[in-house]
């Protein structure tokens, strides 16, 4: 899933407030969901066969979800740790099922999405990759037709209304399709840090520091979720 949260109006409006957004209080709050979601979807292993005939519909549910803070982002403040309960299922549930099929996949998943991060905020951090209004308006419009897909293939599942062709496949288009998505929510973390700086410049209130926390987890977790199926794929 896409991060629907973290757009280019985010931090534009500013207010007086008694306390400010920092970013040691963003980065504190970012590890904390982080934490909790991976120490969750470790302990629902176990029962992930519990959750998969469900999984759709908790995926569609976390969607909306999100859209709730989007549009009300002081509610971040209280409705962020619910959500990574939800998400701790969602991770939890999809990474038993890949790893049942080939061990040790979700080791690699999780190494890559790390290395993936540490690369991109190096890549900001050194300006190698500058966020400029064209590059959010690319990301942006690629993250948005992605979504709409998602949303078509969750809906067309549910319903067996229709399936969206290529995207589940594990041939040369699939892969590359998978690619392609990897490499649009890796550029969304770029985007993510752009926004946590501009929320701290201008001086934002604290209830921003969850909710772009928030929005790290997001782009995190579907960042994780598209290259566990990008191995996943390859291996097939």
């Amino acid at each position: 899933m896409a991060n629907p949260m973290m757009d280019e109006k985010t931090f534009s409006w500013l207010g007086v407030w008694n306390e400010v957004m920092t970013l040691q209080g963003t980065v504190n709050k970012s590890i904390l969901l982080i934490a909790i979601t991976i120490l969750s979807a470790i302990a629902v292993w176990s029962y992930a066969a519990l959750f998969i005939p469900y999984i759709l519909p908790i995926i569609l549910f976390a969607f909306v979800f999100s859209l709730i803070i989007s549009f009300k982002k002081e509610t971040a403040s209280y409705l962020s740790i619910p959500f990574a309960i939800i998400e701790w299922i969602v991770i939890g549930t999809i990474s038993a099922f890949y790893e049942t099929q080939f061990p040790g996949i979700v080791i690699q998943a999780t190494s890559l999405t790390f290395a993936t991060f540490g690369l991109m905020l190096f890549l900001y951090k050194t300006k190698v990759i500058q966020v400029t209004d064209k590059f959010r308006a690319i990301v942006a419009g690629a993250t948005g037709a992605i979504m709409v897909v998602y949303l078509v293939s969750i809906i067309g599942s549910l319903t067996g209304w229709y399936n969206v062709p290529y995207i589940h496949d594990s041939g040369a288009i699939g892969i590359g399709i998978s690619i392609f998505i990897v490499g649009i929510a890796a550029f969304n973390l770029a985007l993510d840090f752009d926004l946590i700086d501009r929320g701290v410049q201008s001086k934002a209130p604290k209830f921003m520091e969850r909710y772009a926390s928030f929005g790290i987890l997001i782009t995190l977790v579907w960042l994780y979720i598209e290259i566990l199926r990008l191995l996943w794929k390859m291996r097939r």
